[in-house]
C-alpha cells in the first residue's frame, strides 16, 4: 500500500508576492517544480484550508500551505536512457559527473529521471543492492542542485569498501561554492553538530534534532567584494553539511534559497556548489584513485559576471 507525506509550510516575508509552485520548490528542493505542478492541478494542495489549483496563486506572508506527497513504487523504478558523464568505470565501480537539477536516487516527486534510473540503464543488474532497490549502487549522496563528482558500486563488495572509508573520514572530497560576502581569513574550520531543524523537518540546521559531528575545512580561492570563492573540504558527510556551516558563519552559498536569500542578481536557483574533487582507495586493486572535474558552464558564467563588474 503507496503511502503519502504530508507536509504543512508557512510562507516567509522573502517569499511574499511569489506563485505558490515557486514557493513549494523552495521548500521542497529535492522535489521537482514540474510534479509540484502536478499536484496543484490534482488537488494536492491547499492554501488557508482551502484547496488551491492555480499554481500561478501569488502567496502572502504568513499564509498556510498543505502539500500531500504520494511516494515512490518501488516497482516504478526504471531503467532510463538518460545521458550520464562517465568520468571512469570498471568492473567494481563507475565515476559519474553529476549535472545540475538531477536526483541522485528516487523518492517522492523524483520516480523519474534520477541518477539511479541513468545507471540502471547504463549497468543494467551489475550494481550494488546494499541500499536497497531505490537506491542500487548508492554509496554517497549529493544534492539535487550540487554538481560534479559521485561514485556509483556494482558489487557489494565494492560497495562496502567506499561505505568504510566514508565512514572513516578518509575519502577525498573537495567542492568549490561561491559564498556571499568577502570572507577575511584565508582559510577556517567549521565544527558544529549539525541535525533536523525542529521548525522544519526538511532543513538541517546547528544543534538541531539528533546532532551529529560535522566538520568543514575551507579555504579561500578568489575574493570579489561583495562574493568569494571558495575550496570546501569535508571531514563527515552530514545532510546539506556545506550549507548550512557556511550560512552559519554568515557566509551563504549563492543560489541557495534554503538556507540564504531566496532570490540572486543572475537569477540563479540552486546553490553554486560543485564537487570537483574525489579521492578514494579501489576496492579490489588496492591504490588511491582521485579524479578531478571543471566548473560546469553555469558557474564560470556567474563568475565571470562578477569579475566583469569589479
Amino acid at each position: 500500500m503507496k503511502e503519502e507525506k504530508i507536509f504543512n509550510i508557512t510562507a516567509d516575508r522573502e517569499t511574499d508576492g511569489t506563485r505558490l509552485d515557486r514557493v513549494l520548490s523552495f521548500s521542497l528542493p529535492e522535489t521537482s517544480r514540474s510534479h509540484i505542478q502536478k499536484l496543484i492541478e490534482k488537488g494536492m494542495v491547499s492554501l488557508e484550508g482551502e484547496t488551491c489549483f492555480s499554481k500561478k496563486h501569488k502567496v502572502k506572508a504568513g499564509q498556510k500551505i498543505r502539500i500531500v506527497l504520494p511516494e515512490p513504487e518501488e516497482s516504478n523504478i526504471a531503467a532510463e536512457d538518460i545521458p550520464l558523464d562517465i568520468v571512469y568505470e570498471d568492473d567494481d565501480l563507475l565515476v559519474a559527473d553529476k549535472q545540475k537539477g538531477m536526483v541522485v536516487h528516487p523518492a517522492a516527486g523524483s520516480y523519474s529521471h534520477t541518477l539511479v534510473n541513468a545507471v540502471l540503464f547504463h549497468c543494467g543488474n551489475r550494481l550494488s543492492g546494499i541500499n536497497g532497490i531505490t537506491r542500487p549502487g548508492i554509496v554517497h549522496r549529493i544534492d539535487k542542485d550540487t554538481t560534479g563528482l559521485i561514485m556509483i558500486a556494482k558489487n557489494d563488495a565494492a560497495h562496502g569498501s567506499l561505505a568504510r572509508q566514508l565512514a572513516e573520514h578518509s575519502v577525498v572530497r573537495g567542492y568549490k561554492a561561491l559564498v556571499y560576502n568577502n570572507i577575511i581569513e584565508d582559510q577556517g574550520r567549521i565544527e558544529e553538530p549539525l541535525g533536523r531543524d525542529p521548525k522544519n523537518r526538511l532543513r538541517q540546521t546547528v544543534g538541531g534534532l539528533n546532532a551529529r559531528e560535522a566538520v568543514t575545512n575551507y579555504k579561500v580561492i578568489e575574493r570579489f567584494g561583495k562574493y568569494t570563492l571558495i575550496e570546501a573540504r569535508l571531514e563527515t558527510g552530514r545532510t546539506h553539511q556545506i550549507r548550512v556551516h557556511m550560512a552559519y558563519i554568515k557566509h551563504p552559498l549563492f543560489g541557495d534559497y534554503i538556507y540564504g536569500p531566496k532570490k540572486n542578481r543572475y537569477g540563479i536557483e540552486g546553490q553554486m556548489l560543485h564537487a570537483y574533487l574525489l579521492g578514494f582507495v579501489h576496492p579490489s586493486k588496492g591504490k588511491y584513485m582521485e579524479f578531478q572535474s571543471p566548473l560546469p558552464h553555469e558557474f564560470e558564467t556567474v563568475l565571470q559576471k562578477i569579475r566583469n563588474e569589479k
